[in-house]
């Protein structure tokens, strides 16, 4: 199923998209995607459902970010060969994580803002992992099964603030919007292999990125139980994987984000996002 949540920004309703790529709505079977509503069983009682008795949402629509009651958004850093070796860093032994703020988290097509104390943002398109089940110090043989689904995230990062202010990656990693989820979250069970998928980023129409997660240095399974080992994970949680080769600060000469640029993200069966970029007055 492709779960979906429209409307305004913070009143956002359950949907799902049917096969003529309309929205159905179920918020009458579903208050929201958040919680025990993500679990295997909420999901089988969903997939179970007849779309047909949902009615269709007329169109266009916001989209918002596909799940709700993220208490934890964790972001891995480094963990593609080739963009590890584009930075100029070394393979790290164990994954590199960070926390990026929910307040980062917005729509897959909302605008960014950029403020004037920002001279470095970058780009990262991310296959990020919802998860549906509680996770704590769990096995990698069990991991998977604590996944609800999968969606895209662009981890936009100002790298001014990451790398050159000192402290954690943190600071760089959770201004406002700068982590776009969606358009959907699939789930899990319509991703037998999340290490096939090919994913794609462009700047103003110009390919930047065009990667596949089957390059990730830790797999999915391994990056759910490890984190499990540091955060208990709840239902709505959301874990983003890490960036092929091709950010903006890997470029020779580096290359960032102004107001005005529009990017494009795509990974296979995740669908699309467009985030305008925009300069704003505020920070």
């Amino acid at each position: 199923m492709k779960l979906v949540r429209f409307g305004p920004a913070g009143h956002e309703r359950p949907g799902l998209i049917d096969d003529a790529g309309a929205i159905r709505d179920v918020s009458a079977f579903v208050r929201d995607f958040s919680g025990d509503n993500l679990s295997d069983e909420a999901m089988a009682r969903l997939a179970a459902m007849p779309l047909a008795g949902f009615p269709v949402v007329d169109s266009p629509q916001r989209l918002g970010p596909p799940v709700a009651g993220t208490r934890n958004f964790i972001g891995i850093g480094l963990n593609y060969k080739d963009h590890a070796a584009e930075t100029g860093a070394p393979i790290p032994a164990e994954p590199i994580m960070f926390m990026k703020s929910v307040n980062a988290i917005c729509g897959p097509d909302d605008s960014v803002p950029i403020s004037a104390g920002m001279t470095k943002v970058d780009w990262e398109v991310e296959l990020a992992v919802i998860i549906g089940k509680r996770a704590r110090s769990i096995g990698e043989d069990v991991a998977l099964s604590h996944v609800a689904g999968y969606c895209i995230c662009n981890d936009i990062s100002e790298r001014a603030w990451q790398l050159e202010r000192g402290g954690s990656w943190d600071k760089g990693k959770g201004y406002d919007n700068f982590g776009p989820l969606g358009p959907w979250l699939l789930t899990r069970d319509e991703v037998p292999d999340p290490q096939t998928l090919g994913m794609k980023l462009t700047v103003d129409g110009v390919i930047k990125q065009d990667g596949s997660t089957r390059n990730m240095i830790f797999p999915v399974s391994h990056l759910v139980s490890y984190v499990s080992g540091f955060v208990t994970l709840h239902p709505g949680d959301v874990i983003t994987t890490g960036t092929p080769h091709g950010v903006g600060v890997g470029r020779k000469p580096p290359e960032f984000l102004h107001a005005g640029n529009r990017v494009v993200l795509e990974i296979d069966g995740l669908g699309r996002q467009c985030q305008l970029f925009m300069a704003s007055e505020s920070g």
